[in-house]
């Protein structure tokens, strides 16, 4: 697909039509990925001129606009907007204080234009979907949070309170198998919350954790790890050797005792292989001079920082050689026909150079068809997931998986739509 000067193939029509005026190229381009991958045709612009040339002729649905924009500001062009009559709504985003936003976007609605709530940067896909979901005929369904394919026997919509099923002793965790892309075999695997209720049955997160920050993500924390390291004892026990990774809010990570549970709940087993600490993105970007302080703590205990969801807070790729991790994994957003969208292609291509560049390994989440595994493995991406290998699973079937594919003859250099296939077949 050839792009235009604007970032939009010649063939695309204004369907779902955005345009990006920031005068940061990296973080428009940033944004465009986003929005590409909400289902958006995005146009990016780094001056006002182009912008207000092309949106007289056709005018977006939306105007995404950073606040300063070299010689120009958002105000300026806010007044430009009120002239043209333009009838679309107006996003601001900025790194400045939310104050400076929020009397923007008042302006904004005082030169009669619809404008939603402004996005203070670094910002969340999630964070951008919320505001998508005020305009018309979208749904605003995340798609960054929810898998691609429905778990089977997961029931939706129940909710349960954490601090409840902590008490009542519900809450278990289920993994999914991690895929090394040089020997198909399992060398890994990412532990999952769920809570197993007495009468709704299985409870997944979106229905279970509380808002960030809650005091009950200590308590919550501690248990996965200490069942995460039980389970390897299992594992272990049976011959089987994995590197588990956990999920960890940067608030438990930087709480004082972290470092301390770590020591103790880690075992010494020479064989242990390490634990992986997963951190979504965006939190460890506010601050990550004290998380890299608390990395280099954590590799005492053969413990190491992982940075998920990759990709889906806004400064990304800038600011990747500051982040203190050992592996980089890729969001499903952009992994998710990644093999046919030149957007996405060159978006994961980017993210697992850079990672190698940074001496990090690249994992990709949320991989689906075999057509996207050919390209991950062609990128060189290290290691992969999903629903194309297997399905989070209990402790048991997981661990008879594990034991199938042990006995079973290597894959070998063959074709990876077969390796999928057969690793399927034993989940």
């Amino acid at each position: 697909m050839h792009l235009s000067s604007h970032g939009m193939a010649p063939e695309e029509s204004d369907q779902r039509l955005v345009y990006v005026l920031d005068d940061e190229p990296h973080v428009a381009a940033a944004v465009c990925h986003l929005l590409v991958a909400s289902g958006f045709t995005p146009r990016q612009f780094s001056s006002v001129v182009p912008f207000l040339t092309d949106l007289k002729i056709t005018p977006p649905e939306l105007v995404v606009l950073d606040l300063a924009l070299g010689e120009s500001d958002a105000v300026e062009v806010i007044r430009h907007l009120q002239t043209l009559k333009y009838a679309g709504k107006v996003l601001l985003m900025s790194g400045r204080d939310e104050a400076t936003l929020g009397e923007i976007t008042q302006i904004g609605r005082r030169h009669g234009l619809l404008m939603l709530p402004p996005l203070k940067k670094p910002f969340r896909a999630s964070d951008l979907k919320n505001r998508l979901a005020t305009l018309s005929d979208w749904s605003g369904a995340d798609v960054e949070t929810r898998p691609l394919v429905a778990e089977a026997g997961e029931p939706h919509g129940c909710a349960v309170d954490l601090g409840e099923a902590l008490r009542n002793d519900w809450l278990e965790l289920w993994y999914q198998p991690k895929i090394d892309l040089k020997s198909f075999m399992v060398c890994g695997a990412e532990a999952l919350l769920r809570a197993r209720h007495p009468e709704h049955g299985i409870i997944l997160p979106k229905d279970l954790l509380p808002p960030s920050g809650d005091p009950l993500y200590h308590p919550l924390s501690k248990f996965v790890l200490q069942r995460s390291m039980a389970d390897w004892r299992h594992f272990s026990d049976l011959g089987i050797s994995l590197k588990l990774a956990v999920n960890m809010p940067v608030s438990v990570v930087n709480a004082p005792d972290f470092v301390s549970i770590i020591r103790h709940v880690v075992p010494s087993d020479p064989k242990f292989p390490g634990l992986m600490i997963e951190v979504t993105e965006d939190e460890i970007i506010r601050d990550p001079e004290w998380v890299r302080e608390v990395a280099t703590q954590l590799k005492l205990y053969n413990t190491w920082i992982s940075i998920d969801d990759f990709g889906s807070a806004y400064a990304s790729l800038s600011r990747l050689n500051e982040l203190p991790c050992v592996e980089v994994k890729l969001d499903r957003s952009f992994v998710h026909h990644c093999a046919e969208d030149q957007l996405k292609h060159g978006l994961c291509q980017t993210v697992v150079d850079l990672a190698h560049r940074f001496r990090a390994l690249a994992c990709a989440e949320g991989v689906e068809t075999t057509d996207d595994l050919r390209a991950l493995i062609a990128m060189g991406c290290d290691t992969a997931q999903g629903y194309l290998f297997a399905k989070p699973m209990p402790v048991e079937p997981f661990t008879a998986m594990l034991l199938t594919r042990a006995a079973a003859t290597p894959f070998g250099h063959v074709d990876p739509a077969r390796h999928a296939t057969r690793l399927a077949q034993t989940a």
